[in-house]
């Protein structure tokens, strides 16, 4: 990934050798903390690479190596973001999943589970700050309207967001 801009896709296939090559001891906390840090430097990089490591059957984002803390940390604003709209939309899924009896819905808690601890684990300035912005939006107010009015969102999914956002502070 060494000056590239990786495609969403191709972060996602990226992260998927990744986790599994880690979770396989093939390599180092320490070297996919690096990998992941190239990564996450574009948005498209995070997003494929959240899109892999928060969804599938992939420890890392259970264990949180330090090494790769710190590498989340220093990506700043677009690891926060990206966090607390992953936090939002599963949120909201886990209402969907069990109105339709989907066992989707294990996936969508597991979702959101890691991201409020890794939340907990970032910048508390930058997470308050981003966390503020959202909780407004459930209020009906601020720039995140637009992103929940984008997905849909009911009153109950709604409601489901704001308790989530409460959970990060816990």
């Amino acid at each position: 990934m060494n000056e590239q801009k990786p495609t969403f896709k191709e972060a996602m296939q990226a992260s998927m050798i990744w986790c599994k090559s880690w979770e396989n001891d093939e390599i180092s906390d320490e070297v996919i903390s690096d990998r992941i840090g190239e990564l996450i430097k574009t948005v498209e990089g995070a997003r494929g690479f959240f899109a892999v490591s928060l969804s599938l059957d992939c420890p890392l984002m259970d264990r949180f190596p330090d090494a790769l803390i710190f590498q989340l940390r220093s990506a700043g604003e677009i690891v926060v973001d990206l966090t607390v709209k992953n936090l939002a939309m599963s949120s909201a899924m886990i209402i969907t999943h069990r109105i339709n009896k989907d066992p989707q819905g294990l996936q969508s808690e597991r979702i959101k589970i890691r991201c409020i601890e890794l939340l907990k684990l970032l910048d508390s300035t930058q997470v308050k700050k981003r966390l503020d912005v959202l909780l407004e939006a459930t209020k009906g107010n601020g720039t995140d309207l637009k992103f929940l009015k984008k997905w849909g969102y009911n009153d109950e999914q709604i409601n489901a967001i704001s308790e989530s956002i409460y959970e990060v502070a816990t």
